[in-house]
């Protein structure tokens, strides 16, 4: 991700420099640079929800109890595996259409090739929420109440 990103600067800074030096540029290098934008962003996700670092509202599960807290988890990665499986079979289908009609993104590569990532990092995304759902299931035990002692 590191490469890419440092490929991106420098692609974006070459075009700005030879646009206001020279009035030139490479044609294909704003395409390329939106498709790199698109591969960074998906794999950053990827990566995000490997560790459970990715960006989440959870205010309320803050202020429940530890045992509501685990099924505020349990439906959030339940509810976030959805909607990512969701987004991947539509984003599939896209693709596959867009290899059909064999759009070109730039400089021949065609644009399913390009838009590929994105089924991919959704579908990686909706495993990783999925097992996280079943591993939190299976193994995280309810919270235990605090025996009392007795007056004895």
């Amino acid at each position: 991700m590191a490469l890419l990103l440092l490929s991106m600067i420098l692609l974006a800074t070459g075009q700005i420099v030879m646009r206001n030096l020279w009035d030139t540029g490479l044609p294909w290098s704003d395409p390329l640079l939106r498709v790199m934008v698109l591969w960074l962003g998906l794999l950053g996700a990827m990566a995000a929800t490997r560790h459970r670092e990715h960006i989440s509202i959870d205010v309320l599960s803050r202020f429940l109890p530890s045992r509501w807290q685990r099924i505020s988890r349990l439906v959030t990665d339940l509810f976030s595996a959805t909607i990512c499986a969701i987004i991947a079979y539509h984003a599939t289908e896209f693709v596959l259409m867009e290899r059909e009609d064999g759009m070109i993104a730039f400089a021949n590569v065609p644009a399913w090739v390009c838009e590929s990532i994105i089924p991919i990092g959704f579908a990686v995304m909706a495993l990783r929420f999925l097992l996280a759902f079943a591993i939190n299931l299976w193994t995280a035990q309810p919270a235990q109440q605090p025996l009392e002692k007795s007056p004895h």
